[in-house]
């Protein structure tokens, strides 16, 4: 899979991801309105109206972007109708030829660890079938567990020729408070990357390894020493927009090919509406707004990779 998102990012030469984050109040009146009219103000009521606000989105922009990103927590807080759009979304998705990331940040041991990658890459045997239960074709990944947590998943990428993206140095504030804790003189963010460098080698595609990591647009420099750290490995760089991350603070994610990173825009592209530069738009055309969020994107990351 890592293989699709590369021919991905070559085609529409857009080397970002739009992370599906659907909130409540993300979601415009409109929308919220005739989701609750056919379902009450319930649970499912809420998730058809992520549905319905999903399948907009993606319909305006999935001939512009590689990928997209749902972010799973979003889905779980509606309970099982929530994880229905979810599955509803990562389906709808590859269908329109889009690589889907699910951001799941899984990280245990053992048969817990083998049984979140059959569900969400894999697929799980019942009786004499086997069934592909969420099958996104990458997941995001805990390794605070070590070797343990993440052996699992490569097992099942290099058997589905799927991928995860590891948790090296996140863009969130207080990531540090661990992250860069040093040992004999090194950050820890750097010998996860050591970690995720290896891994790698044993799941190689074409040009770089199924095993990716996600390093934070918030961190400049640290992406320039973990560039070098995991030369095959596809970094996933979240803090893009509304976490204060620029095109201009990107360059040193990418190889020299102009590939090796894809760059995540959640709350940016899908609630673009509600920002000054896109109100023009209006959230009854908060689908138009996100699709030129999306270019304005594309144009910022161009221009600085020059």
């Amino acid at each position: 899979m890592i293989n699709k998102l590369v021919a991905n990012i070559k085609k529409t030469g857009a080397p970002i991801v739009v992370g599906l984050d659907p909130m409540l109040n993300y979601i415009p009146e409109q929308v919220q309105k005739k989701a609750f009219a056919e379902y009450g103000e319930t649970l499912e009521g809420a998730a058809e109206a992520i549905w319905q606000f999903n399948k907009a989105i993606v319909d305006n922009t999935y001939d512009l972007i590689p990928a997209v990103k749902p972010q799973i927590a979003m889905y779980e807080q509606f309970g099982i109708p929530g994880m229905q759009a979810f599955k509803k979304t990562v389906d709808y998705c590859k269908e329109k030829g889009l690589v889907v990331i699910g951001d799941i940040k899984r990280g245990d041991i053992g048969s817990t660890s083998a049984a979140y990658a059959v569900g969400h890459l894999g697929k799980v045997a019942v009786g004499s079938k086997n069934y592909a239960a969420f099958d996104e074709d990458f997941a995001t990944v805990n390794p605070y567990l070590g070797s343990d947590g993440v052996n699992p998943f490569l097992d099942v990428c290099k058997e589905e020729k799927k991928g995860i993206f590891v948790l090296v140095k996140t863009s969130n504030p207080s990531s540090g408070e661990f992250q860069d804790q040093e040992i004999d003189g090194r950050p820890l963010y750097e010998l996860v990357g050591e970690k995720v460098a290896a891994w790698g080698t044993e799941a190689m595609g074409d040009e770089y390894s199924y095993v990716g990591a996600v390093v934070g647009a918030t961190y400049p420099e640290m992406g320039k020493v973990l560039r070098k750290i995991m030369p095959k490995a596809y970094i996933l760089v979240p803090g893009y927009g509304a976490q204060g991350g620029k095109g201009k603070d990107l360059v040193h994610f990418f190889n020299e090919d102009g590939l090796g990173a894809i760059v995540n825009s959640s709350r940016g592209i899908i609630a673009a509406y509600k920002q000054e530069k896109y109100a023009k738009f209006g959230a009854e055309n908060f689908a138009d707004a996100s699709r030129a969020a999306v270019e304005d994107m594309v144009a910022d990351i161009k221009g600085a990779l020059g």
